[in-house]
């Protein structure tokens, strides 16, 4: 396993160059994955609505009560047009909000942490968390009869970038379960994790759905487990918009926040053919019963909070963890979570006129 210092330097360097990059120019695109792309406004139906410039993390089903939300027309019925991005990592997603290339973007919440303690000129804040668990499945090459954690001694396992929160859950997962020695390789693109599996590297891989069931129905990956129900409750990917833009558009947040919390509870009640046939647009190409197995997973493991509140427990959890990653100092721990989190707008979701 790599040395947590290592992994440290790595993921800040990557956060300043990223914020770097984006203060120039918008960070550059990176091909979607499952080469998705959200469905288009029709030429003359937006009327009044406000465009509001969105970069999600990665294109996963992980994040499908925002994908419901657009198809849905939730958005529209608060008034807003989602002009959406992929950013291909939270570093990227950060650096479009501080370069103002993204109003909005959906990110690991220890995003703002990173960017308060570099003292900038700008903060971000967190108003909504969409998930409460790690959103990855670990998947084997040889099939397994009653994986232990220990199974993977010694073995390659394709991983996330260092300082990302997939990694730092597993990662954490096997320090608690005292595996010293698995190699868990950091340095591959997520566009191309699937891609170096198949092609035989490694003797595991962590990955997001629909990835994950699309790996397994091919035949070149078996399922070992969900890395989020293992690990327990984590606030894995939140909203999150500069401190100003929060400030200078607190409408078109609770109108964001609204929409979001309509796609959750569409998605609680709707059928799985239903929630499939509003999904398949966001993964072109990606079978029915793919969609509809990933989701069956979400669902089990409790990835989406009835309350998409970041309480001070959780605030607590995720700190406690990226100290024990090496990615956060005892002393950077912010005490008051208040100076990154605003969840007034989640609280005000459902009130007269929210």
């Amino acid at each position: 396993m790599r040395n947590m210092k290592k992994t440290a330097s790595l993921l800040l360097s990557a956060v300043l160059l990223a914020l770097a990059a984006g203060c120039g120019s918008a960070p550059a695109a990176e091909p979607k994955t499952q080469q998705a792309s959200a469905p288009k406004p029709e030429p003359g139906k937006t009327g009044t609505l406000k465009t509001v410039k969105f970069s999600e993390v990665i294109r996963s089903i992980f994040y499908a009560p925002h994908y419901i939300a657009m198809q849905k027309g939730f958005f529209k019925e608060e008034g807003l047009d989602v002009d959406m991005n992929t950013a291909q990592g939270s570093d990227k997603g950060a650096a479009a909000l501080i370069a103002g290339t993204a109003d909005i973007s959906l990110v690991g919440p220890e995003t703002a942490i990173y960017i308060y303690n570099q003292k900038g000129d700008k903060t971000l804040k967190i108003f909504h968390q969409l998930t409460m668990k790690d959103g990855s499945f670990l998947l084997s090459r040889s099939k397994l009869n009653g994986f232990k954690w220990s199974d993977l001694e010694g073995k390659t396992v394709i991983g996330w970038r260092p300082g990302s929160a997939p990694q730092m859950v597993l990662n954490t997962k096997l320090q608690q379960e005292k595996v010293g020695k698995a190699d868990v390789v950091t340095n591959i693109a997520s566009t191309a994790m699937a891609g170096a599996f198949g092609s035989g590297k490694g003797d595991f891989i962590q990955v997001f759905e629909p990835i994950a069931s699309t790996l397994e129905k091919e035949g070149k990956a078996h399922y070992v487990t969900s890395v989020g129900q293992a690990f327990g409750e984590f606030p894995e990917t939140s909203y999150v918009a500069t401190s100003d833009f929060i400030k200078n558009n607190p409408e078109t947040i609770q109108k964001f926040v609204n929409a979001v919390a309509k796609g959750t509870k569409w998605l609680n009640t709707a059928s799985p053919d239903d929630i499939a046939a509003a999904l398949a647009p966001f993964f072109d190409g990606t079978p029915k019963d793919v969609i509809i197995q990933s989701i069956d997973r979400y669902k089990k493991q409790d990835t989406w909070p009835a309350s998409p509140e970041l309480t001070a427990a959780q605030f607590e959890t995720l700190q406690k963890v990226l100290i024990e990653n090496g990615v956060l100092k005892p002393e950077q721990k912010i005490a008051n979570m208040d100076a990154v989190v605003d969840m007034s707008f989640v609280k005000n979701i459902g009130k007269a006129g929210k």
